[in-house]
């Protein structure tokens, strides 16, 4: 099994939904001038498997990197429904572990920042004494 691509997929994922949202009003003013089609997918696709599932196809069409490897050989009597299948079923893995990857990071996330905010207080109760 490879991680390549959850973690590409993982990656993407947090830019678009939680970075650049935050880096200035040019990327929301974009998003709210999308085609109504287009500006509805950005909203739906906030769930992480969801996005996993159409970036995996993605990034797979592009890199040819696959997290099964073994999909790629699909068994002869599927004919050439072999590839599409093998290709679904890699999106779907792969969904699953970016959704599993971006749940893990959620739950690291807030005692992280917990544990930064009462750095910062203790550090300012010496310094304002």
């Amino acid at each position: 099994m490879h991680f390549t691509l959850t973690i590409m997929g993982l990656s993407v994922y947090i830019l678009v939904w939680e970075k650049l949202p935050e880096w200035g009003s040019w990327f929301n003013w974009l998003i709210e001038r999308l085609p109504k089609p287009l500006g509805y997918l950005y909203e739906a696709w906030h769930c992480p498997f969801c996005f996993g599932f159409w970036i995996a196809l993605v990034l797979h069409a592009v890199t040819g990197i696959m997290t099964i490897p073994e999909l790629s050989t699909m068994p002869q009597y599927l004919g050439w429904m072999g590839a599409p299948i093998g290709w679904f079923l890699d999106a779907l893995a792969t969904a699953t572990l970016i959704m599993f990857g971006k749940l893990c990071l959620s739950a690291l996330a807030v005692p992280a920042i917990k544990g930064h905010q009462l750095t910062e207080e203790f550090k300012k109760s010496f310094n304002n004494p």
